[in-house]
């Protein structure tokens, strides 16, 4: 088969697409045949040499993808199946083998391209602020939670927005630009902050009850500022950095908690569960169109250095997805 290769450790661009063997199927596993992948910020720190995939998982780049099911293996699945893939690795490939825990069903409502793109976003958003925050569910007296997104226009933050609203809640968000704040008002967010001319500690002291985060060490205090008591911050990515100081002292009397987590190297069986909440509570509302897929721009597979590079640039909202066939 053809996959993405890294053919320069040095370089993160040096994405070549080249010959590469063809998955073997492990007992409960499919091979897919896989039509598009999406692109997301794991697989640049991947090419940089800092995110290698878990043990015993393809060394191919690539989170999610969507396609058809070629070879069912043992798993008395039908071939022919479209499906989305949540994948540790491998989905920057023509085919990818994938447990049968990580696959979900095609909305009709949905092109394999757009499911490529929805995949990930959808089991990250989901399994951090329905299983683990639980947006879901109304304070004691009625009233909808109150959630601060970080990044709302990128991939996490537009899904985490759209799925928020559809849940009844109470939606702020940051981003970079004016323009990307039009954009996250477009998806419904209530409250929109420009992170490079406001302070969002200071406009939403003691406001979320949820703060999804994707900056980590330099927003903690800051985070813990804008919590109002009882509220959880969880961090998904790092992209400022690991390391920052943060209030305990403030956090106890308020009975705040940190949380941080990680999809990809979760167990495998804790993937499956992940998925099936997921299309249990978050398919419903895709088939309804109360969140739709926000593809920005697409790449052949041979061209996955531009879609980094496109990525990277900051430039874009929304989802990047490369069409493999």
């Amino acid at each position: 088969m053809k996959a993405i290769t890294l053919t320069d450790p040095d370089n993160p661009r040096s994405l070549a697409l080249t010959d590469a063997p063809m998955p073997q199927l492990k007992d409960g596993e499919v091979l897919v045949r896989v039509a598009a992948a999406g692109v997301n910020r794991g697989d640049l720190v991947q090419a940089a040499g800092k995110y290698p995939p878990p043990k015993g998982e393809s060394e191919i780049i690539g989170l999610e993808c969507a396609g058809v099911i070629e070879d069912p293996g043992t798993t008395g699945r039908a071939k022919g199946e479209e499906v989305g893939c949540l994948l540790a690795g491998g989905g920057y490939a023509e085919y990818v083998a994938v447990p049968e825990g990580q696959l979900l069903p095609k909305p009709d409502n949905l092109s394999l391209a757009e499911l490529a793109g929805v995949v990930e976003v959808a089991c990250t958003v989901w399994s951090n602020l329905g299983m683990l925050a639980g947006v879901a569910e109304p304070h004691a007296d009625g009233t909808a939670k109150k959630v601060l997104i970080h990044g709302g226009a990128g991939g996490i933050g537009s899904f985490a927005i759209q799925l928020c609203k559809a849940l009844g809640c109470e939606v702020a968000t940051t981003a970079g630009s004016a323009e990307k704040l039009e954009y996250c008002r477009e998806l419904g967010a209530d409250i929109t902050i420009n992170y490079r001319e406001q302070d969002f500690a200071e406009e939403l002291r003691g406001w979320a009850d949820v703060i999804l985060d994707m900056v980590g060490g330099p927003y903690l205090e800051p985070n813990v500022k804008a919590l109002a008591t009882d509220g959880q911050i969880v961090v998904i990515a790092l992209q400022g950095g690991a390391k920052g100081e943060i209030s305990l002292g403030r956090m106890m009397p308020r009975r705040q908690s940190l949380h941080a987590t990680t999809l990809r190297a979760r167990p495998r069986t804790m993937k499956a569960d992940i998925v099936r909440s997921t299309v249990e509570h978050v398919w419903p509302l895709i088939e309804a169109g109360l969140i739709r897929p926000n593809i920005s721009a697409t790449f052949p597979l041979a061209e996955a250095a531009r879609a980094h590079d496109h990525l990277d640039s900051g430039a874009s909202t929304g989802k990047i997805v490369l069409e493999v066939r």
